[in-house]
């Protein structure tokens, strides 16, 4: 299968392009024209390290302005033509992608339109060179895939076929079904391009964002599934359509050969017709639950810890047999603090100071699912480990973080008899009734925030929210949540920028994106806030005017909202569905835990209530500041 992407999503020169390509795994590139007008080798050198790279030159794009003109205008188009065909045959190039004219002279006359493309078709063909027609949204009259294609089948000649974009195709909400009737072998390239279901006004489209497979809400496996019952057998191509400066990232090749690669190994599953993008890639991973999360510190901050998770009542049950590593647990929670000071957690603080290092998920297959996130691009990752010690699976995340794997068709679920030792209890502490981690929120930049989505719903079978906007009260805060099936891993990504945010501030204090806060969850938030006071649990302080909203916003009775300002707990409701949430005060630089409940069929995470615990958190931190 050939996997390819446009050269205007990758930054870099087009040498350094070209190498980032090839790394990620795409075997070909649809060469943006512009990228080669800016680059100083000839067209021949440009040639020579396409091919040195080890990559195809799929498509040359874009030709535009071309059909219905007269006169001089049509002249100068196909001089243009003859250029773009030269250029193409010193390139090696395969095929020409022919945007239909949104020329303001560009006549309708089918017979014109139909003259021009075939003179097109057999120029090309004489070169040895097909010509691919896309059909603008935006052009003057051909701008549906079915009209452009009435077109190619009116000129019938061999060389000249369609293009497809499946933004353009599905973006007005239509449905893939409709392009049955496209013939495979009148399509020459296909374009993924995802977009929320938003139902654009296709005359606009060229002002749009794209995303890639999986970040947006396009029926991309029906489209795919589609296109590959036709018979089709060319490129499945990333291309850009918006001229957004954020479309372009660092790391667009890497996050877009695994969201391409998940995208058509989903559609292969169930469609015949299509051959798997990566032979023997392990289908998508099922996370059943959240074992451990990892805290790395020193001296200092290992008592900061250690002192808020005894104020939540949790125990220090085992030690590690040659690490300074401890395990703390209540219920199906495990905190693990490493205070050691020569493996992963150690570089971690050097970089970061205090924070979460690690985090250990459940599997069915540990090994499986390294080599799935391996084959989509996920550097796997490894540390010495003395003899007779667990050796678990692991991989690296976005900006180097770890996620290990746990499975119970192994050793690894006895890692904490092999490799810990239990501690004598000095004091029986009584739990406070907290089950299980509930979700855990990752703070990044705003820009990274599609490259942690695309991370981890290609390797794992995960679903995501729609993006909302939190009120900072200096700024905006951007949120996706996303969860496995049953919500047994839940996961936040708040994107923000270096600033006075509250999240921003825990980039600049972290150097970095990293967990700013873990939730966990209680079978009765009102018993739990009992054991945390007596425990001497510090929380945050909500004001009481919050409880006077929340008593008119929901009519909730006196007696009830006065237990939810005495406990400084939030309140949410979605129909008979309820939400609670305590938080702690901050620690390190902004890291905090929070206690919640749900109760009926809540599924969110208490948004309206955000505005609220940033302005408090403020308050908190500034007045910790002037003291």
């Amino acid at each position: 299968m050939r996997l390819s992407v446009a050269t205007t999503s990758v930054p870099g020169d087009l040498n350094t392009k070209f190498e980032t390509i090839s790394e990620a795994g795409f075997s070909g590139i649809e060469l943006f024209e512009p990228d080669l007008t800016g680059c100083a080798g000839t067209a021949e050198e440009v040639g020579r390290q396409v091919a040195s790279a080890g990559l195809d030159v799929e498509v040359f794009q874009p030709f535009l302005e071309f059909e219905g003109l007269a006169g001089s205008l049509r002249q100068n188009a196909f001089d243009r033509l003859e250029y773009k065909l030269d250029l193409m045959q010193t390139l090696g190039a395969k095929t020409l992608l022919v945007g239909t004219s949104t020329h303001p002279e560009a006549s309708g006359d089918r017979d014109a339109i139909c003259s021009d493309l075939s003179e097109l078709a057999e120029r090309a063909a004489s070169r040895n060179i097909r010509a691919a027609l896309i059909a603008l949204p935006w052009a003057r009259h051909t701008r549906t895939e079915m009209q452009a294609l009435e077109l190619i089948e009116a000129v019938d000649n061999s060389a000249l076929g369609l293009a497809l974009n499946s933004f353009f195709s599905l973006a007005d909400g239509s449905q893939p079904s409709r392009l049955r009737q496209i013939p495979g072998n009148r399509l020459f390239h296909v374009q993924i391009t995802d977009a929320p279901m938003l139902r654009y006004d296709m005359a606009q489209l060229q002002n749009h964002d794209d995303l890639l497979p999986g970040q947006g809400d396009l029926p991309l496996v029906g489209f795919v599934r589609i296109i590959a019952r036709s018979g089709y057998d060319g490129p499945w191509s990333l291309a850009r359509i918006g001229d957004t400066a954020h479309s372009i990232h660092t790391n667009f090749a890497s996050d877009g050969f695994r969201a391409l690669v998940a995208l058509l190994d989903e559609a292969a599953q169930v469609e015949p017709s299509l051959s798997a993008p990566l032979q023997d890639l392990p289908s998508r991973v099922y996370p059943s639950g959240i074992e451990f999360i990892e805290f790395a510190v020193d001296e200092k901050t290992y008592r900061t810890v250690s002192d808020m998770l005894l104020s939540l009542c949790f125990r220090k049950e085992r030690k590690h047999v040659s690490k300074l590593v401890e395990l703390w647990r209540q219920g199906a929670i495990n905190i693990v603090i490493n205070s050691g000071g020569n493996d992963h957690a150690a570089r971690v603080f050097d970089e970061h100071g205090p924070s979460v290092c690690d985090m250990g998920l459940r599997v069915k297959d540990a090994k499986q699912t390294v080599t799935r996130a391996t084959m989509l691009g996920a550097p796997e990752f490894s540390q010495r480990v003395k003899t007779g010690e667990l050796d678990i699976p692991a991989i690296k995340g976005v900006g180097g973080n770890v996620v290990h794997f746990i499975d119970e068709k192994s050793d690894l679920h006895r890692m904490w008899d092999v490799d810990f030792d239990a501690v004598a209890k000095i004091e029986a502490i009584p739990p406070s009734g907290l089950r299980r981690i509930d979700h855990i929120a990752q703070t990044m930049h705003s820009h990274e925030m599609r490259s942690w989505l695309t991370y981890y719903t290609s390797i794992f079978e995960m679903t995501k929210t729609t993006v909302v906007d939190v009120a900072d009260p200096v700024g905006v805060i951007r949120s996706q949540a996303i969860a496995s099936p049953e919500g047994e891993v839940r996961l936040n990504f708040n994107g923000a920028d270096e600033g006075q945010t509250f999240a921003g501030s825990f980039l600049t204090d972290q150097s970095g994106a990293g967990v700013q806060h873990i939730a966990f969850v209680t079978d009765d938030i009102f018993e739990t806030s009992g054991h945390l006071a007596r425990a001497g649990f510090s929380r945050l302080s909500i004001p009481d005017n919050y409880y006077g909203d929340l008593k008119a916003r929901f009519a909730l009775n006196d007696d009830f909202v006065e237990q939810l300002r005495s406990a400084d707990i939030l309140y949410d409701r979605k129909g008979d569905a309820e939400y609670f949430q305590i938080y702690s005060t901050p620690i390190f630089q902004g890291f905090f835990f929070e206690i919640v409940e749900r109760r009926g069929d809540y599924q969110g995470y208490g948004a309206r209530n955000a505005q609220t615990r940033l302005l408090a958190q403020m308050r908190h931190t500034q007045g910790e500041s002037v003291q």
